[in-house]
């Protein structure tokens, strides 16, 4: 995801046909269509790939952790016989979310909590990381932040027009985000992981003698459990959306872009 940032130096880059052209503040300048860019560092693409594994482990692990019990509750308590909000028969015949779906796939309670916290703790050092990064090279502060002008009505109308027009860039400086981009990546990265990571610390009985307040926070252990589901429900989502943007922007060019950091300008773009 970041944009603009450790381009291409000197006389290497250039024979290569990747563009570092920087305009006078050390942004990057418009790129003319079928222009190879130098779009994510190796970080960012570092980050991507080990948070898309850990979060695929996450959900299947997790799905599997709740087939212990498929019912969720709000409060300090919830078991077989308290009113739940949330039955995984609603959803799924049985009662219980099928094995196509969990990991593993057959009924293994033990081994799905290893593998849940394992990753979990990837995700959480990965976050860690990419966000003491971003901020060292400014990827954070350069293309991730929301600014008073991206929220106005006039700019969102415009990028929503773009979106269903199946233009993701804009043509002044197709490495910049749109402001939907912004938008779900700031919820993503700074709200649903990070409360996510506290949600499933409030579940932990070792986490809950060193830190008794956690579970004040989000109203018991009940309650953390479902923010916890509902946050793990809205990141599968981000996850379908995102892999159909990737596919209408174009597949080859979006993965090359998040493998190597290199990106062609679409032709759409000069439009």
């Amino acid at each position: 995801m970041d944009r603009g940032f450790a381009t291409f130096r000197g006389s290497a880059g250039r024979k290569r046909g990747v563009s570092d052209a920087m305009n006078t503040h050390g942004e990057p300048s418009a790129a003319a269509a079928g222009t190879v860019v130098r779009r994510h560092a190796l970080s960012t693409r570092l980050w991507h790939w080990v948070t898309a594994i850990s979060v695929i482990i996450l959900l299947g692990s997790g799905l599997m952790i709740l087939n212990a019990h498929p019912h969720l509750y709000w409060g300090r308590y919830g078991a077989n016989y308290d009113p739940a909000w949330f039955h995984v028969g609603w959803v799924f015949e049985g009662g219980r979310v099928p094995g196509w779906l969990t990991i593993p796939q057959s009924y293994n309670l033990a081994l799905a909590r290893r593998w849940h916290l394992f990753f979990a703790l990837v995700l959480a050092f990965a976050l860690l990381a990419f966000l003491v990064i971003g901020l060292f090279n400014r990827h954070i502060q350069r293309d991730l932040r929301i600014r008073t002008r991206d929220l106005s009505p006039r700019v969102l109308a415009h990028d929503l027009r773009e979106h269903l027009a199946l233009r993701f860039h804009d043509p002044a400086d197709p490495r910049a985000y749109n402001v939907f981009q912004k938008l779900s990546y700031a919820l993503v990265i700074f709200v649903a992981l990070p409360a996510l990571i506290l949600t499933g610390l409030a579940m932990s009985p070792g986490m809950n003698a060193a830190w008794p307040w956690l579970l004040d926070i989000f109203g018991g252990r009940q309650s953390a459990r479902s923010i916890h589901f509902i946050l793990a429900v809205a990141i599968a989502l981000f996850v379908i959306v995102h892999l159909a943007l990737v596919l209408l922007a174009g597949v080859w060019n979006e993965v090359r872009s998040m493998l190597t950091g290199n990106w062609r300008v679409p032709e759409d773009t000069d439009a």
